[in-house]
């Protein structure tokens, strides 16, 4: 009888949850179960919808907000950004592209975009955040392109918004993490836009969702193995994890990360993304780029939106920003 492999020896177990983490986990009961799949589709975008109705994008009167409508890709609908300027602030202001998360499959221009709007209250920034088409009724290329057309319209209007069209600065969490990636290596290679840099939260990087970390969160934590394969299979169909996709599409997919822009990249240890978030960030110094790179112990995906207060969720927050400072400081 063959002796067991080291894998099969040892089992993945994931790393614990940070205590504060976990109690907010438990508290969230069902609502927090993991093994997303396509039939729960329909619940996952009334409940992102639902919650993005609520931001106050003007955030208590402290922005003015415009929604504009700009070309879509060549022979796509138009695009929608919503523009949230400071009353008070004189420009040319740096600018905070938003690309909103939700797993490429659902999610609004509206998602997410109290946490860039809390950052341009500290630093003086316009937030542009755009609305893309969501898969699987849009696979790629069609939401990394509507990102795209959204970048290049802010570039060409960026003084018309008080903003700097030199100070773009590119930033998303999860599918808008990857996305983000994904526009910044587009717009290199397209010889468009070049942004000041990319701010990736906890990105969603690679279909082939076949790190340790993925197997570790298999049916553990809000976005585990399982939803995972869901959703990259909603973007590429058949396609996920063989050979030829595209790193427009799946970013962990580029051969050549260089001449890119600074990078700051997070991720919870305790998530399925860790492993691809550190990859990337190690691939971005080994092609000669400048990219910080935070794994917070404990940390399961999306954390600091749910336990905001926690004490890792305000550390993760105050390391962005002070990554944000210096970048546009400098």
């Amino acid at each position: 009888m063959s002796e067991p492999s080291e894998e099969e020896a040892v089992p993945l177990v994931p790393p614990p949850f940070d205590p504060e983490l976990a109690a907010c986990l438990e508290s969230l009961g069902d609502a927090a179960a993991p093994g997303f799949t396509l039939a729960d589709l329909d619940t996952l975008r009334r409940g992102a919808g639902a919650g993005a109705m609520l931001t106050d994008l003007t955030l208590g009167g402290a922005f003015e907000v415009t929604e504009c409508a700009a070309p879509g890709p060549p022979g796509a609908p138009g695009i929608t950004l919503a523009v949230c300027r400071p009353v008070s602030a004189t420009g040319p202001l740096p600018v905070l592209y938003h690309v909103h998360g939700g797993g490429m499959v659902a999610g609004t221009g509206r998602a997410g975009v109290d946490v860039p709007l809390d950052w341009a209250r500290e630093l003086g920034a316009v937030v542009v955040s755009v609305e893309y088409r969501l898969a699987p009724e849009h696979p790629h290329p069609a939401p990394v392109e509507d990102v795209y057309a959204g970048l290049r319209w802010t570039a060409g209007h960026a003084r018309e918004i008080g903003g700097d069209p030199e100070r773009i600065v590119v930033a998303g969490a999860s599918a808008g993490g990857g996305l983000a990636a994904a526009v910044t290596l587009l717009a290199r290679d397209r010889r468009g836009p070049r942004p000041m840099g990319q701010l990736l939260m906890s990105p969603m990087l690679d279909d082939r969702n076949d790190t340790v970390s993925s197997h570790q969160m298999t049916g553990v934590g809000l976005w585990d193995r399982t939803a995972n394969e869901t959703a990259w299979t909603a973007l590429l169909g058949a396609r996920r994890g063989g050979p030829g996709v595209s790193p427009y599409a799946a970013p962990a997919r580029a051969t050549d990360l260089s001449g890119l822009p600074p990078a700051y990249l997070d991720a919870g240890s305790a998530e399925t993304f860790r492993d691809e978030t550190a990859d990337y960030a190690s691939r971005l110094w080994r092609a000669g780029g400048e990219a910080e790179l935070h794994v917070w112990p404990g940390g399961f995906h999306g954390f600091d939106t749910l336990a905001p207060q926690a004490a890792l969720s305000r550390a993760a927050r105050a390391a962005r920003l002070g990554w944000l400072r210096r970048l546009l400081g400098g």
